[in-house]
């Protein structure tokens, strides 16, 4: 099966003729052209009538060539389970990148299927950072034009870092930036710290905007038994955040004009399991460097306490960045 996609963007192409956000305009005028896939030089998408020789698969979205190839535009949600994955499938990714790992853990796309990015625009700011996602995600993209030979299985996956540690101030896009590295997982846990703000609306309100954001399909867990949460992982964790771990440690201990040593002993234990284990981690926490100086004594230690606590995982962390206005910096 020769699959041709002569376009690869969403609706009118990218650029959108005529749009001046600075995504399009950065761009030549037709970089990508709407998505146009033709198979074989016979069928073409929306696959409403086929040759002799082929068979619709997914209701419609799917196709199977006479050689057995199959192939699967995955352009809404498909969860029934395949007799066993589809070769290609063709994603859209931008909106909801977590419905690649819906795919990976229906078994719609194995270690041999070839993940291609279709329905491409200015949803994402540049060229540059679909490169970037694509490969968190691990999805390739090809330009307009493009033959895929459908015989080679899928290039292996980047390797991605065990561990990273995401910094950033309130409202910066760390804990979204945290939520892309981790979409494309079939299994993941959400670790969340915090309290589920009981008696306060505008806490509940974060929380509440948070769960909506994340894959339905991700497992959650509330706790701040952080050290023996990360022991006991058997899928990534995305943790969110240590900020307010540390103050949930320092309440349960009653810390905050009190002693701290067991809020040192606890970081202790963290670090030790965050270094020690074997599972992929995505952790964000609040930079605390830059603002000014608490006024009160407590708040001083939890401003030091949090900077220290950061500065030994990131030292025990493949991958450290700093997110300013949803822009990623490298440490």
């Amino acid at each position: 099966m020769k699959l041709f996609l002569a376009g690869t963007a969403a609706g009118t192409g990218w650029p959108e003729p005529g749009c001046p956000c600075a995504s399009c305009a950065g761009l030549p005028s037709g970089h990508r052209r709407p998505f146009e896939l033709v198979v074989d030089g016979v069928v073409r998408f929306p696959f409403d009538d086929v040759p002799r020789g082929y068979r619709i698969l997914a209701g419609g979205h799917g196709l199977e060539g006479p050689d057995g190839t199959r192939l699967l535009y995955a352009a809404q949600d498909t969860t029934a389970a395949p007799d066993a994955p589809y070769d290609v499938v063709l994603v859209e990714p931008l909106d909801r990148p977590e419905r690649i790992g819906l795919l990976r853990r229906a078994g719609l796309a194995g270690d041999r299927t070839q993940v291609v990015a279709v329905g491409l625009d200015h949803r994402v700011r540049s060229q540059e950072e679909l490169a970037r996602r694509l490969a968190l995600w691990r999805v390739r993209a090809v330009p307009d034009g493009t033959t895929l030979d459908t015989t080679l299985p899928a290039s292996p996956a980047p390797e991605q870092p065990r561990r990273a540690l995401l910094l950033g101030g309130s409202r910066s896009g760390k804990s979204a930036e945290a939520e892309l590295r981790l979409a494309a997982d079939p299994y993941v846990t959400y670790v969340a710290t915090g309290s589920r703000g009981e008696g306060d609306g505008e806490w509940a309100a974060r929380v509440r905007a948070h769960r909506e954001r994340r894959p339905a399909h991700w497992a959650t867990v509330e706790t701040t038994d952080l050290a023996g949460t990360i022991r006991a992982a058997t899928t990534p964790l995305l943790i969110d955040g240590l900020g307010t771990w540390l103050a949930a440690v320092f309440d349960e201990h009653g810390a905050w004009d009190g002693d701290r040593a067991p809020v040192d002993e606890r970081c202790e234990e963290l670090v030790a399991a965050w270094r020690g284990t074997s599972r992929r981690l995505v952790a964000v926490s609040d930079e605390v460097g830059m603002g000014v100086v608490p006024a009160t004594a407590s708040g001083r230690a939890f401003r030091d306490a949090l900077g220290r606590l950061n500065e030994r995982l990131a030292a025990e962390s493949e991958d450290v960045a700093l997110v300013v206005a949803g822009r990623l910096l490298r440490l």
